[in-house]
């Protein structure tokens, strides 16, 4: 998968960096990113480091990706946008 490829080159940087890809449906990629480094960083901060890599994809598979979600560790257990990685709910479609 290319994002998996790309999001491979941020975890070369990160080597802590827990990086999880769900594909929810054909057309339909969620990404997660848990990296300690986010802790003293802005969300602009943490999505351009992201959307850097993920901004080289093709255009089609960026439509692809319609969740991004970025999280220092301490972060994790109180967002709420987390339950769908920690505790997904099938898809009916």
């Amino acid at each position: 998968m290319a994002v998996l490829d790309v999001l491979r080159s941020y975890k070369l940087q990160h080597p802590d960096a827990d990086i999880k890809v769900k594909r929810q449906n054909n057309v339909s990629l969620k990404i997660r990113v848990i990296d300690k480094d986010f802790k003293a960083k802005s969300l602009i901060e943490r999505e351009s480091a992201i959307w850097t890599l993920l901004e080289t994809l093709p255009e089609d598979v960026q439509a692809q990706i319609t969740f991004v979600l970025l999280l220092a560790p301490a972060e994790v257990k109180k967002s709420f946008a987390n339950m769908d990685f920690e505790h997904p709910i099938r898809s009916k479609f």
